[in-house]
């Protein structure tokens, strides 16, 4: 844009009408989170559904999903949100003094690892077939972070439990199978219970609009790339800090971390470094205490309090 158009459209006044624009894009999207990631929504009656379609692996990469560990939870210091190096098979300081604690023989001590467990999540492309809470997201492809009794799901359409149910590839274009994804709260939580895969068949029925969604994909594997973790050291020391082992200074607004918010009220990572909040608003330090007495991730936690047990 030229200065001739700048001061042609001051007086025409279309610049405020853009701006006025930008800012109700900002207030509707709810403090402008990550827009690669998609989520359901609870109706007023407090139900929700949606049907999405789960895409097949990215190009380049072998599994359509990728998982993810991470924990939140909060001590004398504030919040500790982070991914954990758990993930990449890496130390982590957090396992390591949840490892300490359990192995004390101290119930306060167990009771306190149970607090701050790691939180598993799982990504996904999908494509969202219909999202009547938000119809403009209907045709597109997203990202989507979902717990453990998806994945379950996704894992026995795969592995059926009995001979007269056919396997599927729910991730397939041709072969796969629509999600029905249904919602609602149980004991205060949201829960997919309910939800459930349709009956196989073609996502759409033109190769070329196929191709067209498979090239939106966005990668999996760099949500799980080692620019998207701490460095042991800078982990530790946040943990010290939230333990209540504080610095001489208090650490600098870079160091602390922003509010997320994820599918079942509990953390969702950005994909990108974050800063770090000693405080949170009420809201979401409820839904974070939420995260941590969940019991979507329950058979995960048992296998890990095994290992600590163990080691």
């Amino acid at each position: 844009m030229s200065f001739a158009d700048l001061k042609k459209q001051s007086s025409l006044g279309s610049l405020t009408a853009k701006l006025v624009k930008e800012v109700e894009k900002v207030n509707n999207s709810g403090g402008g989170g990550d827009d690669r990631l998609w989520k359901p929504e609870m109706d007023k009656t407090g139900n929700g559904y949606a049907v999405i379609r789960f895409l097949p692996a990215p190009n380049g990469e072998d599994l359509p999903w990728v998982k993810m560990y991470s924990h939140a939870f909060q001590g004398p210091g504030g919040w500790y949100i982070e991914n954990s190096l758990t993930t990449t098979g890496g130390k982590d300081p957090v396992s390591e003094y949840n490892r300490e604690l359990w192995n004390s023989g101290n119930e306060a001590d167990k009771d306190t690892v149970r607090k701050q467990k790691r939180k598993l999540s799982f990504y996904s492309n999908i494509y969202v077939v219909q999202d009547k809470a938000n119809p403009e997201n209907e045709g597109k492809v997203f990202l989507y972070k979902y717990g453990k009794k998806i994945f379950d799901k996704i894992m026995e359409s795969m592995q059926p439990e009995y001979e007269d149910e056919t396997p599927i590839n729910p991730f397939d274009f041709w072969q796969g199978a629509n999600f029905k994804l249904k919602l609602k709260k149980v004991a205060g939580y949201w829960n997919y219970d309910s939800s459930e895969f349709s009956a196989p068949g073609p996502l759409l029925d033109d190769d070329d609009a196929l191709e067209a969604l498979w090239k939106k994909q966005y990668s999996l594997a760099a949500i799980t790339a080692p620019d998207q973790f701490k460095s042991y050291e800078d982990l530790e020391k946040r943990l010290k800090y939230v333990l209540g082992q504080k610095p001489a200074s208090r650490p600098r607004l870079d160091e602390e971390v922003d509010d997320e918010d994820n599918d079942r009220g509990s953390y969702t990572p950005d994909f990108s470094s974050r800063s770090q909040k000693s405080e949170l608003p009420q809201e979401l330090s409820e839904q974070l205490n939420n995260l941590s007495s969940s019991n979507e991730d329950e058979d995960d936690a048992l296998s890990y309090f095994q290992r600590l047990a163990e080691e």
